[in-house]
């Protein structure tokens, strides 16, 4: 007698959270530098922008999305998308894709892209409560980058919002080296080797 059986063949894939933290980290650091004035111009950024900003970010949103991670496969997908636009933006600017292009540039259209990116950044901080107090931090002052970003794009108190950035950037880069080591560390020892916080457990019991 013929039995047709179906087996369902569960894969486990790997954290892709590292990785993904880890591009975040260089891309924001290297960013940072440029807006702190300790480096100057924007060409030596775009390299970074694509292949960890963008492209490391993009490889942790595709493996979060086998794993059924919702949150992150939101979260990385949404900011690697981020630093593609970014890099795009900052060509045109340089004139590399003509002269034409680069002179018709209103920058008020990048501030709203900046403002479409703090309000996702808000929603996606009250997602982060309720995963590690270190991804919230993460958040919190990418929150802080875009209201800098979105105020300077504007114009609206250029020196400050432009301050805000820049120092929000740097911390997000520090948060996120932290964040990225935690994740290689404690599944690699199998312990908490660097603590991350618990969930607030304020919208979710834990």
């Amino acid at each position: 007698m013929n039995t047709n059986e179906v087996q369902n063949v569960k894969i486990t894939n790997a954290d892709p959270s590292a990785l993904g933290l880890f591009g975040l980290a260089i891309v924001t650091l290297v960013a940072s530098s440029q807006k702190l004035d300790i480096t100057q111009g924007v060409s030596l950024i775009i390299p970074w922008a694509i292949f960890l900003g963008a492209f490391a970010q993009l490889f942790a949103c595709i493996n979060d999305s086998k794993r059924n991670n919702t949150f992150g496969t939101t979260a990385f997908g949404g900011y690697a998308l981020f630093w593609f636009g970014v890099a795009m933006t900052w060509l045109i600017q340089s004139g590399v894709f003509g002269e034409k292009l680069a002179a018709s540039v209103d920058i008020k259209q990048l501030g709203f892209a900046f403002v479409g990116y703090l309000i996702f950044s808000i929603f996606m901080t009250i997602g982060a409560m309720e995963t590690n107090k270190v991804l919230f931090i993460i958040f919190f002052l990418i929150d802080l980058l875009f209201i800098g970003l979105s105020l300077s794009t504007f114009g609206i108190i250029p020196e400050a919002a432009h301050e805000l950035a820049a120092f929000s950037e740097l911390l997000i880069s520090i948060f996120a080296f932290y964040g990225s080591a935690a994740c290689v560390l404690n599944t690699h020892f199998g312990k908490v080797f660097l603590p991350v916080g618990k969930p607030f457990g304020i919208f979710k019991k834990q």
